[in-house]
């Protein structure tokens, strides 16, 4: 579904991205982990077309999406939950929620049935849904930025460390809310610190250092890797 060929990504002078070549399959999940500053939000937003390739080549479906806006992708089929989720504070819940749905353009009864499966998602929105993004807590703010990117019915959601800043019982909630989602058979490409829960979930991993893909394989494998539970497992 997703193939990244030599991908790079630059600040200025600065690589960030030094040649990522990485693929996804239809209805699988795969986790990217890796030390702050290694690349990995740049990456997700390289893919969603928020940032620009310095070299390389994305294509979704077959379809090289290199060049393409951001909002065209959506369309397309590919929406991402950013990190720090990104919510539009001054929006109320469902105002954030149906802008989520605007790209697909459908009807008041889609778009009330696309509300009703959220609010089922995260009973927790549909007690806030009159209330501003602003006010939420963390958690509920997560829960509205993933909801908000379902809500264009994406065939790839990208996530971008989901569990940032939350509190256990809440990170609890938010991967369980993901494996659901792999059971419906979405693909989904995960970037997450928390690598333990990250590759529980993960079909493949890859995990990425200073902008470079140093290891790959299955979740299981990255699990039992003397290497990734050195430098990623010690403290989860």
């Amino acid at each position: 579904m997703l193939k990244l060929e030599s991908v790079k990504v630059a600040y200025g002078a600065i690589e960030a991205v030094k040649g990522v070549s990485l693929e996804l399959r239809k209805g699988e999940v795969v986790t990217i982990i890796g030390a702050n500053g290694a690349g990995k939000s740049t990456l997700l937003k390289s893919i969603c077309g928020l940032e620009p390739l310095a070299a390389g080549r994305i294509t979704f479906d077959g379809q090289d999406i290199s060049a393409l806006p951001a909002h065209k992708r959506v369309s397309l089929g590919l929406a991402m939950s950013p990190e720090g989720r990104g919510v539009f504070a001054d929006l109320t819940v469902r105002e954030n929620l149906l802008l989520g749905s605007y790209s697909r353009k459908a009807d008041v009864a889609v778009t009330h049935a696309l509300l009703e499966r959220e609010f089922k998602r995260f009973p927790r929105l549909r007690e806030r849904h009159d209330q501003l993004s602003g006010t939420l807590s963390g958690g509920e703010q997560q829960m509205l930025a993933i909801s908000r990117a379902l809500m264009s019915e994406p065939r790839l959601l990208l996530l971008d460390e989901p569990s940032l800043g939350l509190a256990p019982l809440i990170i609890k909630d938010i991967f369980s809310a993901i494996r659901s989602l792999r059971e419906s058979g979405l693909t989904i490409l995960l970037v997450e610190q928390m690598a333990k829960q990250a590759l529980g979930v993960a079909d493949r991993a890859y995990v990425l250092e200073t902008g470079l893909i140093t290891l790959d394989g299955s979740g299981r494998d990255l699990l039992n890797d003397p290497k990734v539970k050195a430098a990623y497992l010690g403290s989860h």
